[in-house]
């Protein structure tokens, strides 16, 4: 009697597929980083208001801004989530990381493709923003859509107000990324849940400080926000590190999981 060889189950998201190479890894985060700054910096500069902030009669605004981010995230992770896992973020590489669904020995290269692939993205912003007569000009003006607080945050919410919105939001997102990943097997409906987390986030978030929960985000943008937004920026890195870096250690003890990293 013979018996059909074991069919290995699909990886999950955040887990990165074993049949692919490290630097295939990199290349999908590169890429699914460069996607998310693409799609969602690029709404925020192009289209939040159109044709102007004065007459914003076809601008998506905050809702806009927020829905594409999420769908940035929800197509990404379909696309290139099979094969590095989907982070895009080095909150979520460290927070997987943390909770033992990562190896920290592939940390480094992660943050590394993450950021640039997210300047590579603000970088295409920025090429065809200077096609449009005084856009560019105007676009590093205002910012870039970089994340800010004070006088610089849409709803002029101080520096306290922003370290909580990252530190807490976050960890939100990093649980909702454990929890809709943690049964083994294929992608499933995960990516979903989780661009529909980060729409909900950014919701939430826009007023305060124009929503970072992504150090990689933060960085793109400041690239061509120039001067207050280089100032800023400490705290759309540190913050959503620890918010990610706290979900991951207290996922277990709040939540009974345990992961192990395949071999």
């Amino acid at each position: 009697m013979t018996t059909e060889p074991a069919i290995p189950a699909e990886p999950t998201i955040p887990e990165p597929s074993p049949s692919s190479s490290f630097f295939n890894r990199l290349a999908a985060e590169f890429l699914g980083t460069l996607l998310l700054v693409a799609g969602g910096v690029g709404t925020a500069v192009f289209a939040a208001n159109f044709p102007s902030a004065a007459s914003n009669s076809l601008g998506v605004g905050f809702l806009g801004v927020a829905l594409a981010f999420g769908l940035t995230v929800v197509v990404g992770a379909y696309a290139f989530g099979p094969i590095s896992g989907g982070h895009f973020n080095p909150a979520i590489t460290l927070g997987v990381a943390a909770a033992g669904r990562f190896p920290w020995r592939e940390v480094g290269g992660y943050l590394v493709a993450q950021v640039v692939g997210g300047v590579a993205g603000s970088s295409i912003i920025a090429l065809i923003a200077s096609s449009g007569s005084g856009f560019f000009a105007a676009a590093h003006k205002n910012g870039f859509a970089s994340n800010g607080y004070g006088a610089h945050s849409p709803g002029h919410f101080g520096l306290g107000g922003a370290i909580v919105v990252e530190i807490v939001f976050t960890a939100i997102f990093v649980f909702v990324v454990l929890g809709t990943t943690a049964k083994i097997g294929a992608v499933g409906f995960a990516p979903l849940a989780i661009g529909l987390s980060l729409t909900l986030i950014h919701l939430i978030t826009i007023p305060i400080d124009n929503t970072s929960v992504n150090p990689a985000r933060s960085i793109a943008a400041a690239v061509y926000g120039g001067g207050w937004a280089w100032g800023q920026l400490w705290v759309f890195i540190v913050f959503p590190i620890v918010g990610g870096l706290l979900a991951g250690i207290l996922y277990k003890p709040l939540f009974g999981r345990t992961f192990t990293l395949a071999a």
